[in-house]
C-alpha cells in the first residue's frame, strides 16, 4: 500500500472565459498529442490573454492514507476546481495529481447520477463506476437506502427528486460504498440540520475506518470537528497548510482584506455580479438593506430565493425567505436586474457576519456563500457595559426583568 493517498504537484487550471469545457474523445487526445510541440510555441500568448483566468496556480500538497483534511477559502478560491481535478471530472492545465486508491466524490448536486434512471439504478451505477461488483453493492444497498430515507421514491427517476432527496441519496452512495478516498464539497449545506449531523457522523466513521477524507465547507465549526489538518486556498493559490485551528485563525484574520473583492459568479445562464449592504456598519437592532445585482444571458425563472446570514465561522444564524415578500416563481428578462432585501432589525451581538444566498432557477440550485460581510456594533449607552460579545451567543433578545420580594420559594421555582 502506498504511503501517500493524494499527491498534488504544481497543479494549475486555466479557463478561457465564456467557453465551456467540452468532453474529450480519443480523436481529441491523438490530435492534442500531435499538436503539443506547436502549442507550446504559442502558449505564452494564449495563457496571458485578457479572456483567460487561472482557477488554480502552482498548488502542491500531499495527503496520507487515513488523513482527514479540510479545504477552506472564499468563493472563487479554487476549491471546487481542485476537487474536480482530483475526481477526474476535469483535467489540469499544468502539473499533476496522483490518486492512490478508489475515490468517491460528492460535489455539485447532480454530479454522478443519471437523471432518467431511478434511485435504485443509480446506486448500482455509481457502485459500478467505483469498480465494485454487484454483490458488493447489494450488501450495502439496504444501509444506503435507510441512510438516505428515500424508500418511497427508490423506483422513481431521480430527475423528479427534490434537491434535498438528491443530496441524501448521493451522500449515502458516496459514503457507504467503501471508497479509499471520500471527497465531499459544500453540497451538504443543502440538507437540513439533522441530515448534516448524520453526514458528519458518517464521515467520522469513514475516517475512523482508516479511509482518507477531503472536506470542503464554509462551516468552520464542522471543519474543526472533523479535520485535524486544513488547507487554505485564496485566488487559486495555496496560502496555508497546517493544523485546522491555525489555518482557520489565519483565514479569519485575512478575510477583512478581501471584503471589497468583486463578485462575479456564473449560475447557469444567470451571472451574479455584485452584493452589497447599507449601512457600512450595522447597529445592533438597527435596519439593513441588502442588494444583489444579476445579469441574465437569457430570460428565465427564479423558483426559490433566500438570504442567508452566517457568523464569521460559518454558523448559519438566520435565513430570510423571500417568498414571503415576492411572488415566486419570479420571471426575469435578459439583461441586468437587482434583488433588494430590507431587514427591519438586525438583532445580532456585535461581531463580523457574512451574507449568502440560496437560489433555485431553471438551471441552478444551491447555496452561494461569502458574498459580502458586515459588522454589527453595539447600540448600548455609555453608562452600561455589556458582557463581552464572545460569551453572549449570537442574538440579542428583547427582555425585561423584575424582582419580587416576599414570594415563597415554591412559587418561583
Amino acid at each position: 500500500m502506498s504511503d501517500v493517498a493524494i499527491r498534488v504537484e504544481g497543479l494549475g487550471k486555466l479557463y478561457r472565459l465564456g467557453k465551456r469545457e467540452r468532453y474529450r474523445t480519443l480523436r481529441d487526445t491523438i490530435v492534442d498529442t500531435l499538436a503539443a510541440p506547436f502549442r507550446r510555441l504559442r502558449s505564452g500568448r494564449s495563457k496571458n490573454g485578457p479572456e483567460t483566468m487561472w482557477a488554480l496556480k502552482d498548488v502542491s500538497f500531499e495527503v496520507k492514507p487515513g488523513e482527514v483534511v479540510g479545504i477552506i477559502g472564499r468563493n472563487g478560491a479554487g476549491k471546487s476546481t481542485l476537487l474536480k481535478i482530483l475526481s477526474r471530472i476535469t483535467e489540469p492545465t499544468e502539473g499533476e495529481a496522483e490518486i492512490h486508491g478508489r475515490i468517491s466524490s460528492l460535489l455539485e448536486v447532480g454530479t454522478g447520477f443519471h437523471p432518467e434512471l431511478t434511485g435504485r439504478d443509480n446506486i448500482y451505477l455509481n457502485g459500478a463506476i467505483l469498480g465494485m461488483h454487484r454483490a458488493e453493492i447489494a450488501r450495502k444497498f439496504d444501509e444506503i437506502v435507510a441512510f438516505a430515507e428515500i424508500e418511497k421514491f427508490l423506483d422513481t427517476p431521480v430527475k423528479h427528486y427534490s434537491s434535498g432527496m438528491y443530496v441524501r441519496l448521493a451522500f449515502a452512495v458516496a459514503a457507504h460504498l467503501e471508497p479509499d478516498i471520500l471527497v465531499v464539497d459544500e453540497v451538504l449545506a443543502v440538507g437540513d440540520a439533522e441530515f448534516q449531523k448524520k453526514c458528519l457522523g458518517k464521515m467520522s466513521d469513514v475516517a475512523l475506518a482508516g479511509r482518507t477524507v477531503l472536506f470542503v465547507s464554509h462551516n468552520m465549526a464542522a471543519i474543526e470537528t472533523l479535520c485535524p489538518r486544513s488547507i487554505h486556498l485564496a485566488s487559486g493559490a495555496l496560502v496555508g497548510d497546517a493544523s485546522t485551528r491555525q489555518v482557520i485563525t489565519e483565514y479569519l484574520q485575512n478575510r477583512a482584506s478581501a471584503r471589497n473583492a468583486p463578485v462575479r459568479l456564473a449560475l447557469g445562464g444567470l451571472a451574479l455580479e455584485g452584493a452589497c449592504h447599507a449601512p457600512a456598519t450595522i447597529r445592533c437592532g438597527g435596519p439593513a438593506e441588502l442588494r444583489f445585482a444579476f445579469r441574465a444571458e437569457r430570460a428565465g425563472w427564479i423558483r426559490e430565493c433566500a438570504v442567508l446570514l452566517y457568523t464569521a465561522r460559518g454558523q448559519r444564524v438566520a435565513a430570510v425567505d423571500l417568498r414571503r415578500s415576492v411572488t415566486v416563481p419570479l420571471r426575469y428578462g435578459t439583461g441586468p436586474f437587482t434583488i433588494i432585501v430590507r431587514i427591519a432589525e438586525i438583532p445580532f451581538v456585535e461581531n463580523d457576519y457574512s451574507i449568502g444566498l440560496y437560489l433555485v432557477t431553471d438551471a441552478f440550485s444551491g447555496n452561494i456563500l461569502d458574498l459580502d460581510e458586515f459588522t454589527v456594533r453595539t447600540s448600548t449607552s455609555s453608562d452600561f457595559t455589556p458582557y463581552p460579545a464572545d460569551v453572549r451567543g449570537v442574538v440579542v433578545l428583547k427582555a425585561a426583568a423584575s424582582v419580587a420580594s416576599g414570594q415563597p420559594a415554591e412559587a418561583v421555582r
